[in-house]
């Protein structure tokens, strides 16, 4: 084992990487300190890490419990690629390979063993955990989808409940439960259960900056929405789709139309699923098609979009099927269609449950994913609310947030609105409290005397969708809260009574205006980066095939992004990409950064090209601004604007020289750098005299350059 100087130095030498994600090191030097751990950290956060890392540094075997064959299967292979030891025992395994892998880990040459929960308690293999125990020692236990140990959980599998014998049978050998997401009740069960002592608890924020979500009116013509859509996209994506019969046309559909695309439902064989699953996580098909069944335990790190064709049932299966984008930690796409008629369908399913209870608390469920659909405010504070999380909004990452609606003071209206709450008793829900505001004559109303009520008929003057928008950002804002029994009842909180006694003002978005597109960062670069970024996938999607490994294990997206962007052509420089450890820089670096080079050596000799500053400046010259028009909205000084049009024309672009310099003081100026040179702009003013201004000189020099 190679001696490191710090934990970056190890990161950067077995997983390529320069530095931690936010939290991660905490948790490992908790976890070399042989500390029990629970860890809660969103889908991508790179909580794997959290204990592969400590299982390299220490002495012993790192026993890895994971309840997938597929996910232990993908991390195995990943971690195999990076040159280190790990390896799994489970079904699929015949009996010489059990024992050839059993005689390694007794050799020493494994660091990290994966086992499903059935097997590590299990009789047969009880006896061999003894004997690694007192030949080379087991340094942890590490749980993944440690919300299975919880009833309240929302996988449970009661054998996960049998893993608190590891705390008994093995008194001095820390535990780590490790996942996505939990409930506090279910936190506190996860230690109650595997009897974790005083463990570190580390719960990260469930928000995924990288992914962007928008909602979209879904069209009469959804499937050519659904097209455009994908075609926008390169790289792989997930549509999910309520129904079996909507998952096989649109796979069909969209097969037709060229996309290479493949299914994934319930309704399938078990070898079907798998087959179609192994395509599209090698990179074979660029979409799957799939329900709800799609999406667990599949370890593909770089979708790059999921599209949700239907309304999902819930909030938290959205966080979670959407959450499938991005693992990588790289930019994904979030996309929901919304139409009345999944509506009907979702009320549909929900009538087919048996218990009055399932239901009630299922269509509460389908009101807050109508809420999330059709809310103003940042999606990202819809979301994280959910989750008991607070998030400020603004994130500048959903669409709410990039087309943002006007805000105004409501503050008059959530007083009305929150005094009707409270002359109710608290005891309704926000329909019957905007049939108060709003004077109805409902039967309802006058039974419980609430059209005595002082609020009775105050909100005539707005309609039932404005007080809507209104109480639904209060919910989203949390200015009031909400029963989730399935009955939807208002609650007043601290903060609704701040707004009462008028010490908070309430701001909300209401209305759809076209707002102005700001001018896009151009990079001119982009399109050469983009040519060699493909050549590369193709390249690492060779080296995967050739390994029967998926392509995201050779290299993620974000290295071959910086390789394209970067553009190393030596191994000292490819070895400096994020990404880029000891082992894969002799595995692969040879044969990418050859690749790099030959798509270097094609390219046209360089030129200069303008940055995106420059391209904006050009675009408000192409519309007609003077210069001291261009410098006024951009906030520079008209100097600055000045050179941005000298540098545009040297490099040819189409810079009108006659809108800046008059005609008649061209030609004088272009006889003086002939006569003086073009070098000196002080002797060039010296030679013309003081009617002929720096910023005319410099421009015409600027062109005359270009053309000589």
């Amino acid at each position: 084992m190679p001696q490191f100087d710090s934990l970056e130095e190890a990161l950067k030498h077995f997983f390529g990487y320069d530095t931690f994600r936010l939290g991660q090191r905490q948790i490992v030097e908790e976890a070399l300190a042989q500390r029990d751990l629970l860890v809660i950290m969103p889908t991508g956060g790179g909580k794997s890490l959290c204990f592969q890392l400590p299982a390299l540094l220490k002495p012993g075997l790192t026993v890895v419990v994971s309840p997938l064959i597929a996910l232990m299967q993908d991390q195995v292979a990943a971690l195999q690629d990076n040159g280190i030891g790990a390896t799994f025992l489970n079904s699929s395994l015949n009996w010489e390979a059990v024992r050839s892998r059993e005689a390694d880990i007794l050799n020493g040459k494994i660091k990290l063993l994966y086992v499903a929960p059935e097997r590590l308690l299990g009789e047969k293999f009880l006896p061999f955990l003894e004997k690694v125990r007192s030949q080379i020692g087991i340094s942890a236990f590490a749980i993944d989808e440690a919300h299975c140990v919880s009833e309240w959980g929302h996988d449970f599998r009661p054998e996960y409940r049998q893993m608190k014998q590891l705390r008994q049978r093995y008194p001095d050998i820390p535990l780590l439960a490790l996942t996505a997401t939990a409930t506090g009740r279910v936190r506190h069960d996860i230690i109650e259960q595997l009897a974790l002592r005083q463990p570190g608890i580390h719960i990260a924020s469930f928000n995924r900056p990288n992914l962007y979500y928008e909602v979209q009116p879904k069209e009469r013509q959804s499937y050519n929405q659904l097209l455009k859509k994908i075609r926008s996209h390169k790289g792989s994506g997930i549509i999910y789709c309520l129904s079996r019969r909507k998952v096989d046309e649109i796979a069909f559909r969209l097969q037709q139309d060229g996309i290479p695309t493949l299914s994934y439902h319930a309704g399938m064989t078990d070898e079907a699923r798998l087959a179609n699953q192994t395509s599209f996580i090698r990179d074979d098909v660029q979409v799957m098609v799939a329900t709800v069944a799609f999406g667990m335990g599949i370890n593909k790190l770089d979708v790059r979009f999921v599209i949700h064709y239907d309304l999902p049932r819930n909030l938290e299966s959205y966080y979670q099927e959407s959450g499938r984008a991005g693992r990588d930690g790289e930019p994904a796409d979030c996309t929901l269609f919304f139409g009345a008629g999944d509506i009907r369908t979702i009320d549909y399913l929900i009538d087919q449950k048996p218990d009055p209870k399932e239901q009630r608390v299922a269509r509460q469920q389908l009101r807050q994913v109508l809420d999330y659909a059709e809310g103003t405010d940042c999606r990202r504070t819809i979301q994280l609310r959910y989750f008991g999380e607070r998030f400020p909004g603004d994130c500048g990452n959903c669409d709410n947030c990039r087309s943002p609606k006007p805000v105004e003071d409501w503050t008059i209206e959530a007083q009305k609105f929150l005094s009707c709450v409270a002359r109710c008793r608290e005891r309704f829900g926000m329909t019957h409290i905007i049939d108060v505001l709003r004077g109805s004559r409902k039967q309802k109303i006058e039974q419980n005397g609430h059209h005595l009520l002082s609020t009775y008929g105050i909100g005539k003057d707005r309609s039932v969708e404005a007080w809507k928008m209104l109480g639904r950002s209060l919910l989203h804002q949390g200015l009031v809260d909400e029963t989730t029994d399935g009955y939807r009842i208002l609650k007043l909180n601290k903060l609704s009574w701040e707004i009462l006694r008028s010490q908070r003002l309430v701001h909300i978005a209401v209305t759809e205006t076209p707002v102005a597109k700001a001018l896009a960062d151009i990079n001119p670069r982009g399109a050469e980066v983009e040519i060699l970024f493909e050549r590369l996938r193709k390249l690492r999607k060779q080296l995967a095939d050739a390994q029967s490994v998926p392509p995201y294990v050779v290299f993620a997206d974000s290295s071959l992004k910086l390789m394209a962007q970067q553009q190393p052509q030596t191994l000292e420089d490819f070895a400096e990409i994020s990404g880029v450890g000891t082992h894969k820089l002799t595995q692969y670096g040879d044969k990418f950064v050859s690749e790099i080079r030959a798509f270097c050596q094609e390219q046209k000799p360089p030129v200069a090209l303008p940055s995106s500053t420059h391209m904006v400046t050009l675009q408000f010259h192409q519309q007609g601004m003077s210069i001291e028009e261009i410098a006024q909205q951009r906030g520079y000084s008209p100097s600055t604007i000045i050179n941005h049009l000298g540098e545009l024309l040297e490099m040819k672009q189409p810079v009108d020289l006659n809108r800046l310099v008059s005609p008649e003081l061209q030609q004088p100026i272009i006889q003086a750098i002939q006569t003086v040179g073009a070098e000196s702009l002080k002797s060039l003013r010296e030679h013309l005299g003081k009617s002929y201004s720096y910023e005319d000189i410099r421009l015409v020099r600027a062109w005359w350059r270009r053309e000589n």
